[in-house]
């Protein structure tokens, strides 16, 4: 393992308070300080902030940045990382946290600076650090921003000096629907803090998932389009009626745009779906572990980009259902290449496969239960993922 090192790591911590999105980034910083790290947070995203509890769209913008400060200290403080975080809001160009000339300091003597899901708005500005990393979370979709040249969107990404994703097969087991990019993506994934995921005693008898149904705009490169999930999501509508008495929850919050919902709350629930709203049952850190571990497993639908690319991708939430020891029975993104499938994970394609997968784990959940605890413990645990990402985030190539 690489020695100790001086690492800043990117987030959306202020700027996106949700339970799962403050999980995903979270275990990052924490993961890495437990190695021994010297770890910073750094958030400067350039993302206007907005009322999580909005009605969505420019209507839930705000005009000043406090909540966001306020639930960034708190989240820093809980991690034992007081002190250690800087956040810009793009209100005023204001900087919060360390005071300047720490700043400063810190970003010259870094090592490496992690920029999880691509977060940095400008990531030039921090070329002081002798190596910057790009963590892709959204496969697929990514590659066809830089290949249709979106924006600034390509000269982000040429600014880091290695290249990792969550398409974890990403150039060789992947779809041609997936662009060639210049970049060489190596595979990562997922961290979990496995102590902050303890195995769950016994919980409900729902399997449930939590989701966006469509967060933004589906993207077309070369005359393929690439949905999201609610695309996939409609082939699975009958699934309740086929798989009852088992019960299937989601927890989707019905957007409006243009004057709509995003999510189709009454169909879902003519078909059989228990709908909740993640505003209730998991609206920040505690509920969002207390509902994936209250949960008997999950079953979840993919984006369709990532199930038209079959890039390996898998759900961060996922990884965190598999700890708590709730199997997971998810769709088929090319995953079983890199990890091991059929018991406490069960991938299926059809909405047939779908029946007989949560039949399989039904019929042996105790077996599919130790499965998924033993899966989370041995490719998601962050002791062995973030020590092998900085490992190969700080080998340079001649």
């Amino acid at each position: 393992m690489t020695s100790a090192l001086r690492i800043v790591v990117t987030g959306l911590l202020a700027q996106h308070p949700l339970g799962g999105v403050t999980w995903d980034y979270l275990q990052y910083p924490l993961g890495l300080a437990r190695l021994g790290h010297d770890v910073w947070y750094l958030e400067d995203s350039g993302e206007w902030p907005y009322d999580v509890y909005g009605p969505g769209g420019r209507a839930s913008s705000v005009p000043d940045c406090t909540a966001n400060v306020e639930r960034l200290r708190s989240v820093m403080d809980r991690i034992g990382l007081t002190d250690r975080w800087m956040y810009r809001c793009p209100i005023g160009s204001t900087w919060f946290g360390l005071a300047d000339g720490q700043r400063e300091r810190v970003l010259r003597s870094a090592d490496l600076l992690l920029n999880v899901s691509g977060t940095l708005h400008r990531p030039e500005r921090y070329r002081s650090v002798p190596r910057l990393a790009y963590i892709d979370s959204d496969p697929v979709f990514t590659q066809v921003k830089i290949a249709s040249g979106a924006g600034r969107f390509p000269r982000r990404v040429d600014q880091h000096d290695v290249h990792f994703s969550f398409g974890e097969r990403i150039g060789e087991g992947s779809s041609p629907a997936v662009p060639k990019t210049r970049f060489d993506w190596q595979p990562t994934r997922q961290p979990i803090v496995l102590s902050e995921w303890p195995r769950a005693d016994d919980g409900r008898s729902v399997y449930t998932t939590v989701l966006n149904w469509a967060s933004y705009t589906a993207p077309s490169y070369n005359g393929c389009r690439y949905g999201q999930k609610n695309v996939e999501f409609t082939n699975f509508m009958e699934l309740p009626q086929r798989v009852a008495p088992v019960e299937l929850e989601v927890a989707v919050k019905a957007v409006r745009r243009r004057g709509k919902p995003t999510a189709p709350i009454e169909r879902l629930r003519r078909f059989g779906w228990r709908v909740v709203s993640p505003d209730v049952v998991c609206p920040d850190l505690d509920s969002y572990r207390a509902y994936i571990s209250s949960s008997r497993g999950e079953w979840s639908a993919a984006k369709h980009g990532y199930v038209l690319g079959q890039v390996g991708w898998f759900s961060c939430r996922s990884a965190c259902y598999l700890a708590a020891g709730r199997p997971v029975v998810v769709q088929d993104t090319g995953f079983a290449g890199v990890l091991p499938v059929g018991e406490g994970i069960v991938a299926f394609r059809t909405l047939d496969e779908a029946v007989d997968a949560l039949a399989e784990v039904e019929s042996s959940y105790a077996r599919h239960s130790r499965a998924a605890r033993a899966i989370a413990e041995e490719y998601f645990d962050s002791t062995r993922v973030l020590a092998d990402l900085v490992d190969r985030a700080m080998q340079r190539t001649s």
